[in-house]
């Protein structure tokens, strides 16, 4: 039975999930590189064409905590998957047991449609997150190496000519 704590993201949450990441921003000691608004994550989730999706965790009708994912596809196994790119429940609700709520749902949509992965990132010093996710079975994926291309190289890759 799903647990009554999780449910999808709804436009009512967008105010509260919005703080939620800059939150996390400030956990993963990087609050100057957050600059997600009401409004981009409003549009992404429910705009013309949302291609992100979310799931938020509630305590006495407050949301404290939020998976937002997108889909991503493999093709070695020809199957769309979730990719999750933000947890994060709230300090003062951890070991509740949300965090896994949270998960948990995500691999319900897994299951229910058919997809075959549901992927993150941590980050190397969060030992608490690491874990607890090796508890519930995640394996890190060690022998990859993330890439990024961002600001002004990004730019100069993507300029014509």
């Amino acid at each position: 039975m799903p647990d009554q704590r999780v449910r999808r993201v709804a436009p009512s949450d967008v105010d509260s999930v919005v703080a939620l990441v800059h939150e996390l921003a400030e956990y993963e000691r990087a609050p100057h590189e957050c600059h997600l608004t009401a409004e981009q994550l409003r549009v992404a989730l429910f705009g013309p064409a949302p291609a992100l999706f979310g799931h938020v965790a509630q305590v006495d009708g407050e949301v404290v905590g939020c998976a937002l994912w997108f889909l991503n596809f493999s093709t070695w196994r020809g199957t769309h998957g979730i990719y999750l790119e933000d947890l994060y429940v709230r300090p003062s609700v951890r070991g509740s047991g949300l965090g896994k709520a949270l998960l948990t749902a995500l691999a319900e949509e897994c299951a229910a449609r058919g997809y075959q992965r549901l992927e993150w990132w941590v980050l190397d010093w969060n030992a608490p997150a690491i874990g607890f996710y090796k508890s519930i079975g995640a394996v890190p994926m060690d022998e990859w190496t993330v890439y990024r291309l961002t600001d002004e190289a990004l730019a100069a890759l993507g300029r014509p000519g």
